[in-house]
């Protein structure tokens, strides 16, 4: 493509949003309306995301070992779990740890009456994963190590945090896929009304020679920039909504602040922009490109 036709092309795009700036806006809005609930639901949900990851760190899995085991034949046993990919942490907690923290969560004053270590072979792996879906694997896997007796787990818990996981994909690819294709409808229609309004103009086009490429990118071009507009405006008001509405939370419910972590603007923001961007281009050219391609052809 000739620098010459890159511009026009560019600036033909823009005549026509202008030339139909009543359906231009109309799309815009839409396009802006959707992106905007798509902005808030992906805010909402980055925040759901960070507390459930919280939650899932602090979900393990617990390995107790045969009595009269060897110190070796454990430090064994932390290697082989160590090479496991479901594993992201493991931190091993000795008899004599785990008896000093019986005494101070359940005996208190109480554990003085103790001379010897109730909990002589209670020694453990405390094993955190990368993903808690991996928890039933990682559970068979431990069950047939020789050397472990016991493995304790919290399948209630890793079933609904997976469950929250599963729910919040299933919820974000159809809001996405509702958003596209409303999108998508109204940017059709206002090319379609733009094609319809340079016809003519177009017709002559055709029969002097202009390439089907030539004739079809203005009206792609404005489907994109009117999808680009259209991301920018609610990535815009998002940033100011969701900032001042954490720091209203933060002062106002300090008791909430303390328990929740809310994921900052700017790491909202810089996550949304791009993938608002993508969208609104995204949207703006398969509006387009099937319009002109089911209108342009002479």
């Amino acid at each position: 493509m000739r620098i010459s036709t890159f511009f026009y092309t560019i600036k033909q795009g823009i005549i026509n949003i202008f030339r139909n700036k009543w359906f231009s806006l109309a799309s815009i809005a839409t396009i802006s309306a959707c992106l905007f609930l798509f902005g808030l639901f992906f805010a909402v949900l980055m925040n759901v995301d960070s507390i459930v990851k919280t939650a899932q760190e602090g979900v393990s899995v617990t390995v107790f070992f045969d009595e009269g085991i060897s110190q070796e034949r454990i430090v064994e046993i932390g290697e082989m779990i160590d090479k496991r990919p479901e594993v992201a942490k493991k931190r091993f907690i000795s008899a004599e740890e785990a008896w000093e923290t019986f005494k101070v969560e359940y005996l208190g004053e109480y554990a003085d009456g103790f001379t010897e270590n109730p909990l002589a072979d209670s020694a453990s792996y405390e094993i955190y994963m990368n993903d808690v879906s991996m928890q039933p694997a990682l559970v068979t896997y431990l069950e047939g190590v020789e050397g472990i007796r016991l493995v304790n787990r919290s399948e209630v818990t890793a079933a609904s945090l997976t469950g929250i996981n599963a729910l919040i994909a299933y919820v974000s690819i159809g809001i996405i896929a509702i958003l596209f294709a409303v999108s998508i409808f109204l940017i059709s229609n206002t090319v379609t009304i733009g094609i319809s309004v340079r016809k003519e103009e177009i017709n002559i086009m055709k029969y002097i020679g202009a390439t089907d490429f030539f004739t079809r990118s203005p009206f792609v071009i404005e489907g994109m920039l009117i999808g680009i507009v259209g991301a920018l405006i609610p990535v815009g008001i998002i940033y100011v909504i969701y900032n001042h509405v954490i720091e209203y939370i933060m002062t106002e419910f300090a008791s909430i602040s303390n328990l929740l972590a809310f994921v900052s603007v700017e790491t909202i923001f810089t996550q949304l922009l791009p993938i608002s961007l993508i969208m609104g281009v995204g949207i703006g050219f398969l509006g387009s490109i099937t319009t002109v391609r089911k209108h342009l052809k002479v």
